[in-house]
């Protein structure tokens, strides 16, 4: 079982150590991006968002794919934070039940499974309205992988690669989510 600590408090991601980071998911330097932030739910991770007209795919509904990339975010994040490693995206199914609608909030909360016979690691991820009904649910399976391993594909230098490294090693509090001074 993985601790719980400051349930409710925002979480910082290991990512924030690199003092630019874009990820398009939950980098407060990407003004395209989602800007999602982290809080504890018990076990699970969850986000709340906003998506506006931007992200908009038939008048007034989220584009599809977005509900996607916040699942994939969500539980991508939960295993880097409870697992101390990143891992890539293997597979990823998404059941749409209910349109998100623009400029309303939605929460997402994803959790981990605690299959250790299994070779990839299992995450879900629901999508809930004000109310708490379910709109989206989406399950992946992650391949863990080493950062040297990846060196080639990934646009960090042997600096970022360390702090990466430590952050991910210690599991320590970090930066403000990449906001520096």
């Amino acid at each position: 079982m993985v601790a719980e600590p400051n349930s409710g408090a925002p979480v910082r991601v290991p990512w924030s150590v690199i003092p630019d980071y874009h990820c398009f998911g939950c980098s407060p330097h990407n003004r395209s991006g989602l800007r999602l932030t982290f809080t504890r739910e018990g076990a699970a991770l969850q986000a709340r968002f906003t998506l506006g007209r931007e992200f908009e795919s038939y008048p007034g509904v989220v584009h599809g794919g977005l509900i996607g990339v916040v699942c994939d975010e969500v539980m991508g994040n939960l295993i880097v934070l409870d697992r101390h490693f990143p891992a890539f995206t293997v597979t990823q199914r998404t059941r749409f039940i209910a349109p998100l609608r623009i400029d309303t909030e939605y929460r997402c909360v994803a959790t981990l499974s605690d299959d250790p016979t299994r070779a990839a690691i299992q995450a879900r991820a629901e999508i809930l309205a004000a109310d708490d009904t379910v709109c989206a649910t989406s399950t992946a399976a992650y391949q863990r992988f080493a950062l040297e391993d990846v060196r080639d594909r990934l646009t960090l230098d042997d600096d970022h690669i360390a702090l990466l490294s430590h952050a991910l090693a210690t599991g320590a509090d970090h930066t403000s989510n990449g906001v520096h001074p």
